[in-house]
């Protein structure tokens, strides 16, 4: 999975769907209970994952050729909850 463009983006595409579900946790402790340093560590890790995916997304349209809307889908889908998760069976597989 590590040896092709479109197997490391989506690995990437993977952890910024965890990372996005464990903001909406660390956001529950941040609010409710005072614990704002939890939220501060998965959001960083959020927005470099997040980077991450916008980048590697552009260079895979590239190389595999993607139409817009397939990019347009794939940019979204980083944007919903769960969304990378249902791309990847739906967008990502060749």
């Amino acid at each position: 999975m590590f040896k092709t463009p479109l197997g490391r983006f989506r690995i990437v595409a993977f952890l910024e769907g965890i990372s996005f579900l464990l903001l909406g946790f660390t956001m529950i402790l941040k609010y409710q209970y005072a614990m704002p340093r939890p939220n501060f560590v998965v959001g960083l890790a959020h927005g470099i994952l997040f980077i991450s995916y916008v980048f590697l997304l552009i260079r895979i349209t590239v190389i595999y050729e993607w139409s817009f809307r397939k990019f347009a889908l794939a940019f979204l889908a980083s944007l919903l909850p769960f969304g990378t998760f249902v791309a990847d069976k739906r967008l990502y597989t060749q």
